[in-house]
């Protein structure tokens, strides 16, 4: 039966919040059901009743769940974002059983490319009873009390930071309360560089007691540059936890790093702008180019050109990033919408432009080579604050793969000797 012949009519569902998750809007979803961009207004509308039918069409574009057949291990992923960790994870053979995200932008964008409907809020609200049992714990924990640019910020409006910080700092006691009641087989945290500097290294060392005296846990810690894997410099530091019953500490010689200057250039990331690339609307015009709402306008440049030179002339290196095709950028970071300064792509003529959305996906490892496009179904400000606030996909896929063989030996002890019989 087509959408348009079924006149079963469905309950009042949040048609609106499911087409928004897809990306689509009214007149898209008119386009694809048949009907008319003030007919999908009226469903939408308070008093509106949807048809079953285009409710179930909706459903039916929507990621589906992975598979659970193949599944080697689970995990939780905690401050989830837009699902970086579990990109990489799952990538591992990893299965996700519970998900927190606060940001409700983040989780639109989080439920449009996973298909969860059950992601839960603020973490600090959720029982350890409400957490199913897990194998590996994955929590990117908020980074901003511990940033340079966030504890310089919080330094000049005189406000506390680190574990002093009322507010973020102290969510990490959130991932100890956790990991002390499920006591999962491992967990994996990321945090900024300046974390293992922060308060003359005092807050690390709060963590580090916590995790290895505390928890009991034999903790590993390397800092990573995302730049192995992807045209960025994006350093983050990493801790990886083994319970004691399992085994020694995780060794970082077993995941596979490429050396950063052997990794790939801008060239990658960057639409061709040839008409080679099927132009995706939002971000490119008919031939392919770069819409012009990226470019910066004379404004803006001249005002980052006079910022740039006034910092200089003071011997600071503060200043935008003028990069090119050949080029490893700066860090993306979450203030990106602003001006995009730390990472202005080259322009044969004029001025030059921001990276778009899309080009952030692929910056940060979402968008990959001869997969399906990651769903960005937020506004550019919203999207931007993403990527620039998520991990590195291929950095986390990398230490997925090097993990999960710890965890699958211990959850398949029998079948593991058996082959190794064979």
């Amino acid at each position: 039966m087509s959408v348009r012949t079924n006149t079963k009519i469905a309950k009042p569902y949040a048609l609106r919040a499911l087409r928004e998750s897809l990306g689509l809007t009214q007149e898209e979803l008119a386009v694809r059901a048949g009907y008319s961009a003030r007919q999908i207004a009226r469903w939408e509308s308070p008093t509106g009743r949807v048809r079953e039918a285009v409710f179930q069409y909706l459903l039916s574009l929507r990621p589906a769940t992975p598979s659970t057949e193949n599944c080697s291990f689970s995990f939780i992923d905690l401050f989830a974002g837009i699902g970086g960790f579990r990109r990489g994870f799952e990538a591992a053979g990893g299965r996700c059983v519970f998900t927190s995200e606060w940001d409700k932008y983040a989780q639109k964008t989080y439920t449009a490319n996973f298909g969860d409907e059950g992601v839960f809020g603020d973490i600090t609200k959720v029982k350890e009873s409400e957490i199913p049992d897990h194998d590996i714990l994955l929590a990117g924990f908020p980074c901003q009390p511990f940033s340079i640019a966030g504890v310089s910020k919080k330094n000049s409006l005189g406000r506390k930071h680190g574990f002093e910080c009322e507010t973020q700092g102290t969510l990490f006691f959130d991932i100890e309360r956790i990991i002390a009641a499920k006591r999962p087989k491992a967990f994996v945290l990321e945090n900024v560089k300046n974390l293992a500097s922060h308060d003359k290294g005092k807050t690390f060392e709060v963590i580090r007691r916590t995790l290895a005296e505390k928890l009991g846990y034999r903790i590993s810690v390397r800092i990573v540059d995302a730049a192995s894997f992807v045209p960025q410099h994006r350093e983050r530091v990493f801790i990886v936890g083994i319970r004691p019953d399992i085994g020694e500490a995780f060794d970082w010689e077993t995941v596979d790093i490429p050396a950063p200057k052997f990794g790939p250039r801008l060239k990658t990331i960057l639409h061709p702008e040839d008409g080679s690339e099927d132009p995706e609307e939002r971000f490119l015009d008919p031939k392919g180019r770069v819409l012009s709402k990226y470019v910066l306008t004379d404004h803006l440049w001249a005002y980052l050109q006079g910022y740039a030179a006034k910092h200089q002339a003071a011997g600071n290196g503060f200043g935008f990033g003028l990069v090119g095709p050949e080029d490893v950028a700066r860090t993306l970071s979450a203030r990106y919408y602003k001006d995009g300064s730390e990472i202005l792509v080259r322009r044969k003529k004029g001025n030059p432009r921001r990276l778009t959305p899309r080009e952030c996906a692929r910056l940060m490892g979402f968008d990959r080579p001869g997969s399906k496009p990651f769903r960005i179904v937020v506004s550019d400000t919203q999207a931007y604050k993403q990527f620039g606030n998520s991990v590195s996909v291929p950095v986390v896929e990398a230490i997925a793969k090097a993990l999960a063989p710890r965890v699958i030996e211990v959850k398949n002890p029998v079948k593991k000797r058996a082959s190794s019989a064979a």
